[in-house]
């Protein structure tokens, strides 16, 4: 292990996050249908709208959480900082001006902060839902910011 990190140990059945902006719900919608036998042996969870669509269309078990402007995407990264949630499959809207936009960066911050999988498009969801270690433990590792958290009370 290198020195300074800690391991978070990710079950064989994964905590998942779908979240997508309204331009790409469409493609989410149609990827979770593609994937919907892997994604169902999952924790599923996602955001508002997102989250009642994959319920309604799929008949998926979701835990659904706000909508991202209402506070979703800070639900999300909490979940991440209390190791609630594994991966990220968040098929956001490049060209299209969000009202949240600061929110949508400071989640994809944490996931990188945590080391979880991110998946922006449905290429890079393809390439990890398919990849043998979505149906293995996993050892993911973190930095260990025991110290970063002691500078910053002193």
């Amino acid at each position: 292990m290198i020195k300074g990190t800690r391991k978070i140990c990710m079950d064989k059945k994964k905590k998942i996050v779908l979240v997508a902006h309204d331009n790409k719900k469409p493609d989410l919608l149609e990827w979770a249908r593609f994937n919907k036998d892997l994604l169902a042996r999952h924790s599923l969870f996602a955001t508002g709208t997102t989250g009642a669509l994959l319920k309604k269309k799929l008949a998926l078990e979701v835990e659904r959480l706000q909508s991202g402007p209402l506070g979703g995407d800070q639900q999300i990264g909490a979940k991440i900082t209390e190791g609630e949630i594994d991966f990220l499959i968040f098929f956001w809207d490049p060209l299209e001006p969000m009202s949240h936009d600061t929110d949508v960066k400071a989640l994809l911050r944490i996931a990188v902060v945590w080391n979880i999988p991110v998946a922006c498009n449905r290429a890079s969801a393809d390439f990890m839902i398919s990849s043998p270690l979505m149906s293995e433990e996993y050892e993911r590792l973190v930095p260990d910011y025991g110290e970063y958290s002691r500078r910053r009370r002193a």
